[in-house]
């Protein structure tokens, strides 16, 4: 919060490919009290980034004020559901559980297209609603940067877009470094977002990115 971050995301299961999965009540043990000492020392929106239902009403319930769901409400049925009952905001992630497109960005928008109609008949609020292009999920290298280089597509479809490239494996191959050496190249991907039209980027060095996108606005004249 020192350094500029405007919201903070809690998460309780790792969504890194390969990861080991965790149980809904072990996911829920790990977020709940640190949202709550968030809320209750700090006055700052809180994320918390689940694809189960059961653990985002109890995280609404503790006071997290959106659901950053990185299956974009695909995975649990009832997590749209959720969302409305309590009218918080949702960051819909494009995510799926291979990379075979028939065309890529086309399949990719349709995709994303599909989360934003799950949210509509559930009765989500248009101003409740953020999307993320998923780097890093379900996508090739090639594709992850040719997500980047398209984020423009994104804004088209009418909600404001959340960028998380922070230290992705994208990144690292791109620039052939390892996790702890990936500042500039997230910084690059900062700035090409913020000039593409996004809204919001999710990353660790919040100083650094903070910076850097305040001079790039300065110079786009936001």
């Amino acid at each position: 919060i020192a350094d500029g971050a405007d919201i903070i995301d809690i998460g309780g299961e790792s969504t890194r490919p390969g990861h080991t999965p965790v149980s809904a009540d072990e996911e829920a043990q790990r977020v709940l009290p640190v949202i709550e000492a968030v809320k209750k020392h700090f006055d700052i929106p809180v994320s918390v980034d689940t694809f189960k239902s059961s653990v985002a009403e109890s995280s609404i319930q503790a006071g997290a004020d959106l659901v950053n769901d990185i299956w974009g409400l695909k995975y649990d049925p009832k997590m749209a559901a959720v969302i409305a009952k309590y009218d918080v905001a949702c960051c819909l992630m494009h995510n799926k559980s291979n990379t075979e497109y028939q065309n890529f960005l086309i399949d990719m928008l349709a995709e994303t297209q599909e989360c934003v109609n799950i949210a509509k008949r559930a009765g989500i609020a248009d101003d409740k609603i953020i999307l993320d292009p998923g780097v890093g999920f379900g996508k090739t290298y090639e594709m992850n940067l040719m997500t980047m280089d398209n984020l423009e597509l994104f804004r088209k479809l009418g909600y404001p877009v959340l960028l998380g490239t922070s230290r992705k494996s994208m990144i690292g191959l791109a620039l052939d470094l390892p996790v702890d050496q990936r500042v500039e190249g997230t910084l690059a991907t900062s700035v090409i977002g913020v000039m593409k039209g996004c809204a919001f980027v999710r990353v660790h060095d919040i100083k650094e990115n903070k910076r850097v996108i305040q001079m790039t606005e300065a110079i786009l004249g936001r």
